[in-house]
């Protein structure tokens, strides 16, 4: 490969617009991100989870997806064969929303489309549209093998739908049943239990009055939120040991506004004595807690509701009142409540109505309330796919970091129940099942016609397949019918849940059901990078499928992070006006310092809290970063083109000091990452690079540079001295550059391009290794004692405030050898940290006075001061400093030493007084700290 063509070099602060444009570009066109599966590297390999082809990236998409990319930047320097599959999904409910919006828009339905044609519509909306989430992906910095990008939709991902879906219901997996759904009535389709959100919301408990059939003035007062719905009740339950009413189990009562009579049954797991009154009516075909109740007690079903969630025509219609009926039909759940419950109380059969505050179920897509919908549906027997998928996270196979979240994956897996796979859209994965015409003729339902009724034409919509219908389960298609022989077929009109092509994901994306070079190196795949929300709906769902289709786990590792909350810990949302655009971000800090804010902020088991304030800190460690490139390009000339090797450079104190310190970086960065601990390895960069590289070890060799160098100073720093200063602060640079790297891809890539390197891209560097040979803790201790004297005589400068750039004298006073020793061998860089013209150190020495006085272990460090007036002055000062912060704090501690004020408070402003109490506690003590100083300072001898 050519080296990359350069952008021109920038001389102002960093500045990330054009630079990250251009790298991205260059990455792409390079193929720096592409595997080639023959490679005899090590795999490693993740899938990204498909974001829907409907969205926009979120902070929820740039945290995951800038995790992944960390993890796979990484490995790939570490030389694995590193394999990032992009992909996205075809979210079957909200792709469908968005186009029958816009034909709602040109005044039309999808019913004036057909199938065929509404399809259409939507493949050519996502050629159009659908790709947005992977240009903005893109921007981020992720670094995929886009070549391979899937799509839950494509003909290959199709194909795995049919074969999994065939060979499930050929061993019985899949079958289909008239059971109680989930229902949106605004979407008109079956929802799974997990895409129901459910929010506690004010309502009523309604007491009624049902009456005993032998005798009708006592009544039986049962307790319900849904009073709409007794309609539909074939019992009422009470507890067999309650002896309220246990005497009456086996008795049969009136239903009110009816002509029906129902028994009274026992039902110790339906029935909470505490709830209510005691008693509790059942609607099989209206409650799922019913629904079972109904099957232990053999009841009849009742439906009531039609697909709208309308009071439709029932079987039970010719026993309710029929004026009630008249003014029920056709009228909405809520409606429908208000007139029953009225004329209930015209009838005296209303005992009273309670406040009640209780779970409702809303759709995640649309957030209607979702009604429990008695339906013919397609199901996945999950029990037998579920054992296997447990017992591998018990012996290890699959891993949770961290571990905790083992426990809501095993609490999830033992409760599941079945799963409802059908849904009643069009844009999805067809059910690979027919049905025949001849033989099912009278228990298909064609749009606008009954069954059974009229002749069928070839292509007519299918509306409803009778749960009596007998099915044709095939792929490819089937193109006669196996009993008959008829070539009259219709196709199954439901699509599959959109979660049953995404839990194939981590094997149909690399070619599954075909055999490939691809799925054999490398599945399972390494690790899943994914958040707590998800572990139902895509986790579990994973592992049963890849446990049964390949025989072996998905991923040997799922690292769960937490949720992205605003600065006060509050979840984002529109409503609040608190969501943060990453896009936006983007444009205004630049995508380095937004990724390594996720990272930086990304500690196991705590919700993040984002703020701007954050990211923009970060955008000024990227000029940091820059600022140190720009003073070591300006001496790169000393290194004649090539950086030459350690071994061959004769090294000093600082230097020794930054071999050790790096190659602990190395350790620390590459140890946190194997453990997926993003913020300990971005803290670890941070510090070393502010704090060590650029603070002590630059300011080492800017003295060893300097013109004005003193003569003690240059005769410890000749050409060799300042050849090494150079070399060691590129080699350092060059080492920093690789480990931010997968954190910073873009400035880090921007930089290593003018220092001298080996390679075409940072971006396929070889990853640092840690050498213990090089750590020095000799040089570590007495590199920390020149900061410990540096950062004294930096406060002394304060206490007495005196101007940076003025020189002083120093004076330290030991009191052993070993004082005297560790000073000798930092004394070449104390002078020039310190801005001191003349040190002075011994055992022995006079104590300077006036002046101002540090203690660094048991070395005194004492700065002359030419009046002691200064000291009173500085003194007054930090007094009025403190006073103010006192003032502050009393405030502060008011709040927080009222009981009132914790416990009502909402849980975010109770936390930001507590970190104000934590700032003015840290601002006090160093306050009470100088001032310490100088009261000793003026203290009658």
């Amino acid at each position: 490969m050519t080296e990359p063509e350069m952008p021109r070099v920038k001389k102002a602060g960093y500045d990330p617009h054009g630079i990250e444009e251009h790298w991205a570009k260059v990455w792409e066109e390079a193929g720096y991100s592409k595997v080639d599966e023959s490679l005899p590297k090590p795999p490693f390999a993740i899938v990204m989870p498909p974001p829907n082809i409907t969205g926009f990236l979120h902070i929820g998409h740039a945290m995951n997806n800038t995790l992944q990319d960390i993890l796979i930047r990484w490995r790939r320097m570490q030389g694995y064969n590193a394999l990032w599959i992009p992909g996205t999904d075809h979210a079957g409910i909200a792709t469908q929303n968005v186009v029958e919006r816009q034909l709602q828009e040109e005044g039309r339905g999808r019913e004036d489309l057909g199938r065929t044609g509404f399809v259409d519509r939507v493949w050519r909306w996502k050629a159009e549209s659908g790709g947005t989430i992977i240009r903005q992906l893109k921007r981020l910095g992720v670094s995929c093998d886009w070549e391979r990008e899937c799509f839950t939709m494509d003909e290959d991902r199709q194909q795995a739908v049919r074969e999994v879906f065939v060979r499930l219901y050929d061993e019985g997996l899949i079958y289909r049943g008239e059971r109680l759904i989930n229902w949106c009535p605004r979407c008109r389709t079956a929802l799974s239990d997990i895409e129901v959100e459910h929010e506690d919301t004010k309502g009523f408990l309604y007491h009624i009055a049902y009456p005993l059939v032998d005798d009708p003035a006592t009544t039986l007062t049962v307790a319900t939120t849904r009073p709409e719905t007794m309609l539909g009740d074939t019992a009422v339950a009470v507890h067999p040991d309650d002896p309220r009413y246990n005497r009456l189990i086996g008795c049969q009562v009136r239903l009110p506004l009816t002509g029906r009579t129902i028994p009274v049954v026992g039902d110790p797991v339906l029935v909470d004595r505490e709830f209510g009154t005691g008693a509790v009516k059942i609607t099989p075909a209206h409650d799922f807690n019913d629904f079972e109740a109904g099957e232990r007690h053999q009841l009849p079903r009742i439906a009531l509701l039609d697909e709208t969630g309308r009071i439709s025509g029932c079987a039970d219609e010719a026993q309710i009142d029929p004026a009630l009926y008249h003014e029920i039909k056709g009228v909405e759940v809520g409606r429908a409540r208000e007139i029953v419950v009225r004329w209930l109380q015209e009838r005296g059969l209303l005992v009273k109505v309670e406040d009640h505050l209780h779970a409702v179920g809303k759709c995640y897509r649309c957030r209607t309330v979702v009604e429990p919908f008695l339906s013919t549906q397609w199901f996945v027997s999950v029990k037998p796919l579920a054992e296997p998928a447990i017992l591998a996270v018990e012996e290890g196979r699959t891993r949770f970091v961290p571990e905790h979240w083992e426990n809501t994956y095993f609490a999830w897996m033992r409760n599941l129940k079945d799963w409802c796979i059908s849904r009643q859209l069009w844009w999805g994965h067809q059910i690979p099942v027919w049905y025949c015409r001849r033989c099912d003729g009278d228990n298909i339902l064609f749009a606008g016609r009954a069954a059974g009724t009229g002749t069928t034409t070839e292509g007519e919509e299918v509306l409803r397949i009778h749960r009596d219908a007998q099915p044709i389960v095939a792929s490819p298609e089937p193109t006669a019918c196996p009993r008959c022989g008829a070539h009259a077929l219709v196709r199954d009109p439901d699509v599959l849940d959109t979660w049953f092509s995404s839990a194939l994901w981590p094997f149909s994306t690399m070619g599954w059901p075909k055999q490939s070079n691809l799925l054999t190196r490398f599945y399972p795949t390494a690790t899943l990078v994914t958040s707590f929300d998800i572990i139902f709906f895509w986790v579990a769902r994973m592992m049963m499928m890849g446990l049964k289709f390949r025989g072996d786990v998905p991923f040997r590792e799922v690292y769960i992070h937490a949720l992205v909350r605003d600065a006060e810990g509050q979840k984002m949302s529109k409503s609040k006006g608190n969501v943060i655009d990453p896009l936006d971000i983007i444009d205004k800090y630049g995508a380095d310092a937004f990724r390594f804010t996720l990272a930086a902020l990304a500690a196991q088991g705590r919700d993040i809290r984002l703020s701007e304030e954050r990211i923009e800190g970060y955008r000024h460690f990227c000029n940091k970063l820059w600022n140190a490139n720009q003073f070591l390009a300006r001496h790169l000339p000393l290194l004649e083109g090539s950086l030459p090797p350690v071994s061959s450079l004769s090294l000093d104190l600082a230097d020794r000091w930054l071999l050790s310190r790096l190659h602990e970086l190395i350790g620390s960065v590459t140890k946190a990452l194997e453990e997926y601990r993003f913020n300990e390895a971005a803290s670890a960069l941070y510090q070393f690079v502010w704090h060590e590289y650029c603070d002590w070890y630059v300011e080492i060799v800017k003295a060893r540079l300097s013109s004005n160098a003193s003569l003690e100073q240059q005769q410890a720093c000749g050409e060799p001295c300042r050849t090494t200063g150079v070399a060691l602060l590129c080699l350092g640079l060059d080492t920093v550059l690789r480990l931010l790297h997968p954190f910073m891809p873009f400035i880090t890539e921007e930089i290593w391009h003018h220092l001298p390197h080996h390679g075409t891209s940072l971006m396929v560097a070889e990853w640092p290794t840690a050498d213990s040979g090089w750590q020095d803790a000799n040089a570590e201790r007495s590199m920390g004692l020149l900061m410990d004297l540096t950062r004294a005589t930096r406060d002394l400068r304060s206490d007495l405030e005196i101007p940076s750039h003025k020189s002083i004298r120093l004076v330290l006073r030991t009191s052993s050898d070993n004082d005297d020793r560790a000073i000798d061998a930092v004394m070449p860089y104390l002078a020039a940290l310190t801005r001191a013209e003349h040190v002075t150190s011994g055992q022995h020495l006079d104590r300077p006075s006036p002046a101002a006085v540090a203690l660094v272990g048991g070395i005194e460090v004492h700065l002359p001061a030419d009046d002691l007036s200064v000291f009173a002055a500085r003194q007054q000062k930090l007094q009025r400093e403190l006073e103010k912060v006192e003032q502050e704090r009393a405030k502060v501690d008011k709040k927080l030493n009222n009981p009132d004020f914790l416990l009502k408070a909402p849980e975010e402003v109770v936390t930001k007084e507590r970190e104000a109490h934590a700032r003015l506690m840290d601002t006090r003590t160093k306050l009470l700290q100088h001032l310490e100083r100088i009261e000793h300072l003026l203290r009658p001898a």
